[in-house]
């Protein structure tokens, strides 16, 4: 297949609306991929790349060279070349990785180029994730779209099952299954307003439990192996000692557990989410790694998938709390209630905020382990930030936003000079109509531009939901927004009324 093909099908997937378009295109793809091509075929139109980190910024995909006027790389050539890119270190690397990167840019057409900024930039947004993916791959091997997700979330790999399922089918797919040592995808949870309403949502057949701001990890032990791994499927094992430790003590054989660590002050309350995640970030033997033993990590477990060769996935969470009750020490388990109310899940919730945690889980005792999915069976609970900021540039979308202004630069105001101070940027939140109206709007506003962004006057108000503040480097003002999301544009409000930096810092400081 030549990667030419695929670019195609990028274009088209974002430019077709329906879900289910989005889905008869992939298929179609798919179908005309061989063997060895289904992987990278899911991958790319996936917007991933398999390499983690090419080493490739933005910086280098401002300006690209002429594109090519004919097709002629395959789709395995440019495979090749990405993980050539991607090991590229040493001295001379930054040369080295620009000269590989111009060289492929260079062969491509403009239709590729597009597709590979995207994927090296990691903002491919044309609607293909992993929902129309298993979808796609469904319909092209003739099999159960749960099938397919199962074994993804079995195998914790989109592309390998796809693999599998185009060239066994049905068969293909029997050889997935949990094994102690190899990741599954982590269930995620939906969010609901409050805790009355969550509870309710279930049919008050719930258990409350901390909503922990830590740094999700899978836990697999088998005899004296320990494995830990994170929602991505990192291995971090040897960067989590105290986990290890752990999992060792546990009075069994065999387990797989889903839980969180987290960085804790000596009076309990949690550290700052950076703390505990620059904690888990280092390796051992890295610079400044000496500084890992005056952060010790806490463990704290809500799920157990597999106990002693029988597989806990398909088992009712009441089932699956009972095994974790039966061999994990209460210091070990997250805090959890099964209220009789309402109103005891929404005091168990509010003494969860008082200790300093993001909020609570509402999780039905009767569902099983969705695997890989965002299901409605656990809803989380958490207090919403907002605040008042200024639109200070924004860049051109991709993908299905091709031609609007996409990613705001969020900027609060700085009562010391009177300018602004960046936050982040978000492109989160925004519906069609925002987005036409925020293009028009803010080129109305503007003021300078350059290929991929457009910077404006500081007038446009609009206000921004977050989970938190981090402390950060890259920005003046030394804090940035976790999370931000665009709840809505205020008209209503000058720029003189945006909340300052001293507001941001605040709740960075509480």
């Amino acid at each position: 297949m030549l990667f030419a093909d695929l670019a195609a099908t990028s274009i088209a997937v974002a430019a077709t609306a329906a879900r289910s378009g989005k889905v008869a295109v992939v298929a179609d793809c798919l179908r005309r991929a061989a063997p060895a091509e289904v992987e990278a075929v899911v991958c790319f139109l996936s917007g991933e790349l398999r390499q983690r980190r090419t080493g490739v910024g933005w910086a280098a995909l401002r300006e690209l060279p002429p594109p090519a006027s004919a097709a002629s790389l395959t789709l395995l050539e440019v495979e090749t070349k990405l993980a050539r890119l991607a090991l590229v270190a040493g001295p001379g690397a930054a040369a080295a990785r620009r000269d590989l990167l111009h060289t492929l840019l260079a062969a491509s057409t403009a239709d590729e180029q597009w597709l590979l900024r995207g994927l090296l930039s990691g903002e491919l947004r044309q609607g293909a994730q992993a929902g129309v993916m298993a979808e796609a791959v469904a319909r092209a091997a003739g099999v159960p779209v749960a099938d397919v997700r199962r074994a993804a979330m079995l195998r914790g790999s989109l592309p390998v099952v796809a693999g599998a399922a185009l060239a066994g089918g049905g068969g293909g797919l029997t050889q997935f299954r949990l094994e102690v040592g190899r990741p599954v995808q982590p269930m995620l949870a939906q969010t609901a307003g409050t805790v009355p309403e969550a509870f309710e949502r279930l049919k008050r057949n719930a258990a409350v439990e901390w909503k922990l701001d830590g740094v999700r990890v899978q836990i697999h032990r088998d005899r004296d192996q320990v494995v830990v791994f994170t929602r991505t499927l990192e291995d971090i094992t040897d960067r989590v000692p105290e986990v290890v430790t752990a999992a060792r003590a546990l009075p069994v054989e065999a387990i797989v557990c889903d839980g969180e660590v987290l960085a804790l002050r000596p009076d309990g309350r949690p550290r700052r989410f950076q703390e505990t995640a620059s904690r888990v970030a280092r390796r051992a033997g890295d610079r400044g790694s000496h500084r890992n033993a005056s952060v010790p990590l806490t463990t704290y477990v809500f799920d157990v998938l597999h106990l002693d060769g029988t597989q806990l996935l398909d088992l009712p969470a009441v089932d699956r709390n009972a095994a974790a009750e039966r061999v994990l020490p209460a210091e070990l388990r997250v805090p959890r209630l099964v209220p009789t109310d309402a109103a005891q899940a929404a005091a168990f919730a509010e003494d969860a905020l008082h200790r300093g945690h993001e909020g609570v889980l509402v999780k039905s005792l009767t569902a099983p382990y969705e695997a890989g999915r965002r299901g409605a069976a656990w809803l989380k609970v958490k207090p919403r930030h907002t605040l008042d900021l200024v639109v200070l540039a924004v860049e051109w979308g991709s993908g299905r936003r091709r031609g609007w202004l996409s990613n705001l630069h969020l900027g609060a105001r700085d009562p010391a000079t009177g300018g602004f101070l960046m936050l982040g940027k978000t492109f989160k939140g925004l519906t069609d109509e925002l987005l036409r109206w925020q293009t028009d709007r803010l080129l109305e506003l503007e003021v300078r531009r350059n290929d991929w962004q457009v910077f404006v006057r500081p007038e446009l108000v609009v206000e921004i939901a977050f989970d938190g503040v981090q402390t950060s480097t890259r920005y003046p003002g030394g804090v940035a927004l976790r999370f931000a999301r665009v709840l809505r544009y205020r008209p209503d409000k000058s720029a003189a009324e945006a909340d300052t930096i001293d507001a941001v810092r605040a709740v960075h400081e509480g």
